[in-house]
């Protein structure tokens, strides 16, 4: 018997949420699978801006939402751009 404060999600193949009212978060996919165009390159930091955060940190990969096999090349790509200066490795306050 499942209690009444837990529900079954049939969207969310058998997850079962903590409240009545809480909403399903679509897991995101990672956008190198899904567009094959889009290339992991340290050459190009206007891509990788994306997956550090104001401070200059990476972001992980559960807030990113790329795979583990990308996001491996995504941090390589992100510390080889610091290392020839195309990308900060902190940004200092504004």
């Amino acid at each position: 018997m499942i209690d009444s404060d837990y529900t079954a999600d049939s969207k969310s193949d058998g997850a079962i949420s903590s409240r009545k009212g809480s909403s399903f978060n679509r897991k995101r996919s990672c956008r190198f699978c899904v567009n094959k165009e889009v290339l992991i390159d340290y050459k190009e930091p206007q891509i990788l801006k994306y997956f550090i955060t104001d401070r200059g940190k990476i972001l992980p990969r559960r807030i990113s939402g790329n795979c583990s096999k990308h996001q491996r090349k995504l941090a390589l790509a992100i510390k080889r751009a610091r290392m020839i200066a195309l990308m900060p490795f902190v940004v200092i306050g504004h």
